[in-house]
Formats: C-alpha cells, sequence, structure tokens
C-alpha cells in the first residue's frame, strides 16, 4: 500500500513453507528477483550493489513467528506505549524543537505536537529505527511467499531510495518487516510522503530530524489533515445507547471501514441530543462539527467522538489503539494539566 505500514501489521503470520526452502532456493529466488530488476530498467551496478550482502534472514521469519497472543485492550496498551516517561520525553522534545515545528506547522498546516507523537511511537524519538538491512529483510519476506507480491513492491520502491541517492547501502537499515527511519515508513510511503526539508539533496528519515519531521507533516496533511480540527475526544454514552450507532468493528478494508464511518458520523449537536456527553460528564462542545462514535474495544470499553484527523490516523496505521495512542499522547504534549 502507498500509506505508511507499522512493523506490527505489515508481516503478521507469514507461512510457515520458508522453513522447508534451501539455501539453493533463496540464491535462485534472488537471481531471479535480479533479472526481474534488470527488465525494470534498474542499472547493472545499482542491482550488485543492493543484492551484494543480501543473505536470508532467519531471524526475519523468526521475528513474525514469535509475535505473542496477548489479548489486549485499551486499558492495558495505553499505559505500555505511553507510559510517564515517553510523555515527559515528548514534552521536552517538542519544546527543544518548537521553532522547527513551528516553521512546519506553519507550512504543512499539521501541529507539532502530533508531529512529535507520532515520531514517540514509531521509533521512540528517533532512537530505536531498527538494524536489519532493508533490502535483505524485504528480499526474505517475498521469499518466505505469504505476501510475496506486496514485498517484492517494496523491494522495488527500496532500490528506487538507493538508486535516487537518499541512501548509501551500508546505512540501508531498518525494522526486520522493512519499516525505515525515524518515521518508521515501509519504502513506498517514504517514495510517496518522505521530504527533504534541509535540501541536502537527500530525503533523511534516518539522521536529519528535519527530514524526518516534514515527512511526517507532508504524509498527514496529503492525507487530507485538517490542523483546525484536533483528534477527537473520550465521551460516556446514556444507559441504553444504540450501538448501531457506533462505528461497526471488523471491516476487512479501508473503504469498508470509510463506508462505516459515514453511517455513523453526526453533528455534535446530534450526538448531544443522542445523550452523550464529555468523559466527565459536561455537555459536548457546541461547535459545528461532524464526528463518528468508535469503539477501540467493546460497548464496555472506552468511547472516542472522532473527528476527521481520526481517519488519518487510521490511514497511517489502521488500529483503533494505534490511532488513540497518538491522540492520546497529543494531549498529553499539548495540555501537561490533563
Amino acid at each position: 500500500m502507498i500509506k505508511k505500514l507499522s512493523a506490527l501489521l505489515v508481516c503478521i503470520a507469514l507461512n510457515a513453507g520458508a522453513s522447508d526452502k534451501t539455501e539453493a532456493d533463496f540464491a535462485m529466488y534472488v537471481d531471479k528477483l535480479k533479472a526481474e530488476a534488470i527488465d525494470k530498467g534498474y542499472s547493472p551496478s545499482l542491482i550488485d550493489t543492493a543484492f551484494s550482502t543480501v543473505t536470508f534472514k532467519k531471524k526475519v521469519i523468526a521475528q513474525d513467528k514469535s509475535q505473542p497472543e496477548v489479548v489486549e485492550t485499551l486499558e492495558t496498551y495505553l499505559p505500555k506505549r505511553v507510559p510517564s516517561w515517553k510523555v515527559e520525553t515528548a514534552r521536552k522534545l517538542y519544546k527543544e524543537n518548537k521553532t522547527l515545528l513551528d516553521k512546519i506547522e506553519k507550512e504543512f498546516g499539521v501541529q507539532g505536537r502530533f508531529i512529535v507523537a507520532l515520531w514517540g511511537l514509531e521509533s521512540s524519538f528517533g532512537r530505536y529505527q531498527g538494524s536489519y538491512p532493508v533490502i535483505s529483510a524485504l528480499v526474505t519476506l517475498a521469499f518466505d511467499g505469504r505476501r510475496e507480491e506486496m514485498y517484492r513492491n517494496q523491494l522495488w520502491a527500496a532500490l528506487d531510495i538507493l538508486k535516487d541517492g537518499h541512501v548509501n547501502i551500508d546505512d540501508f537499515k531498518g525494522s526486520w518487516a522493512g519499516a525505515m527511519g525515524q518515521t518508521q515508513f515501509m519504502p513506498t510511503s517514504f517514495n510517496s510522503y518522505a521530504v527533504d526539508y534541509n535540501k541536502d539533496g537527500r530525503k533523511d528519515i534516518w539522521t536529519t530530524k528535519e527530514d524526518a519531521f516534514a515527512s511526517i507533516a507532508n504524509y498527514l496533511k496529503t492525507e487530507g489533515w485538517n490542523d483546525a480540527l484536533t483528534w477527537g475526544r473520550q465521551v460516556k454514552l446514556p444507559a441504553g445507547f444504540d450501538t448501531n450507532l457506533i462505528v461497526k468493528r471488523g471491516t476487512k478494508s479501508r473503504k469498508e471501514w470509510l463506508d462505516e464511518w459515514a453511517k455513523s458520523e453526526r453533528s455534535l449537536s446530534d450526538w448531544q441530543k443522542l445523550g452523550l456527553r464529555r468523559a466527565d460528564g459536561s455537555d459536548l462542545p457546541e461547535a459545528s462539527l461532524k464526528a463518528a462514535l468508535v469503539m477501540p474495544d467493546d460497548s464496555n470499553g472506552r468511547m472516542y467522538l472522532a473527528y476527521d484527523n481520526y481517519k488519518v490516523l487510521m490511514h497511517w496505521n489502521r488500529s483503533y489503539y494505534f490511532a488513540t495512542s497518538v491522540g492520546y499522547l497529543s494531549d498529553r504534549i499539548g495540555y501537561p494539566k490533563i
């Protein structure tokens, strides 16, 4: 997909067939990829450079197959993803980078607190970007087979990144799933959204904070961010509330999810008439805004009236937990007293 894919969602449950394949099988597969790359017009020198250190990364498959099957709720997820130290670090770094963030906010129309929240949640403020060679990881995942076409497309996008000189092969590192840099963009997302903000000729999301911040902002702006809005607010439902008004869970595609969003979306005044109140029990804001009602867990869990910006966060990563954690951290940055 063009959108950014998080490491957790990109590589879920690849098949077990790779364990039955041999090193010779892998070498033959690499040769096929190199031949296809030639057919696509990539230069022999680029292909030699890109594939010179490609090896089958057993740890990539092992990482995937060791994904823990933990039953999470938002109540358990938020304290782990947004602990107090991360909130304090986010506030500190927001202040330290405020001049730059204000400049990017003005140019792209994306509030700085959301940029820092995504930066913090994706790479712990650039500290944890992954140490896997991106080409090897993508070739391994394509070879494993379950989502071969998707990973081959990511591989071609990765070759474009090398071809355009944004990173050298030795520094071309990322997560075991192929997500890269401080933004944890997949290669296709990099090619769609990354920005050379400092004008040095490279879109460097690995080591250049300016490029990373602007790339996050560009992603959000491109996908429809509105800096006149926030993301949403937690609400209380009245007794006997019609749960059919909540965005339906379990949708298989973004289009289907957006259709469900449209069915739920109403004005704040309409939600007020239906008995919804803020989490503290007070009335909803008197503003001419529309919002959909989202339910990260079930009808006994937290409920949120979500604005259009929430849809953008769900484009970045179609996970209620992730989108809500971004909004939650951004609020803790912007409103330190909460």
